[in-house]
């Protein structure tokens, strides 16, 4: 394992990545325990970097801007003091060539063209094209394994991204289609749109500017 990060970093990078995530969601991806990060979470929200949000049946904690822009000063203290920044900036080239292939991925299991409707919604009727969707997602699960080890290696706070990406491929493989893109499970989309996020705000790239 690599250089660990604080817990008061972790809090605030999770709630980063996860876009909004309660105290429970917080203390899995930190490794505190619930107590902890609910303490860690109302310390961010006196200091003015997260706020408790709500969203039909969902609630949580997001950043506000000063929470990004703290969170952006951490990060980039963590790198210049740990060097990790070569890793980093591997990790992501590489991430970024699958990336594109991911999506085009994705949205072949979210539509099946047709002759009268190219695009026409996925009705997952075709064992024959959903396993060939799932064979190209189990060929980024491979990909993830080592890319993770090298990013793990140096900050260990990237552990785990494969490990949970699997972990959602193999519940689709079984039949439970949500675990491919849905948004309210830990899917195989969520975990790599988390991970993207991750190797972004870690170089305190945009996404918008870089894809």
């Amino acid at each position: 394992m690599g250089t660990p990060s604080s817990a008061e970093l972790l809090a605030l990078h999770a709630v980063r990545v996860s876009g909004m995530i309660d105290a429970a969601g917080v203390a899995r991806r930190t490794w505190v325990g619930r107590e902890h990060a609910e303490e860690l979470l109302l310390d961010d929200e006196a200091r003015g970097w997260v706020r408790r949000v709500a969203f039909a049946d969902l609630a949580g904690w997001s950043l506000t801007e000063t929470g990004r822009l703290e969170g952006e000063r951490r990060l980039a203290e963590e790198l210049e003091r740990t060097g990790a920044r070569p890793v980093v900036e591997r990790a992501h080239d590489t991430f970024a060539r699958l990336n594109e292939r991911f999506l085009s991925t994705l949205t072949r299991w979210q539509l099946r063209p047709q002759p009268w409707d190219r695009l026409a919604a996925n009705e997952h009727d075709d064992p024959v094209w959903d396993g060939r969707v799932l064979d190209e997602l189990a060929s980024y699960r491979r990909r993830l394994a080592p890319l993770c080890a090298e990013l793990t290696g140096a900050l260990d706070r990237f552990a785990g991204y494969d490990e949970r990406y699997a972990a959602a491929l193999a519940r689709a493989e079984a039949g439970q289609l949500a675990w491919v893109d849905g948004a309210s499970v830990d899917s195989c989309h969520t975990v790599w749109v988390q991970l993207h996020e991750d190797l972004l705000s870690t170089l305190g790239l945009d996404r918008s500017t870089v894809g």
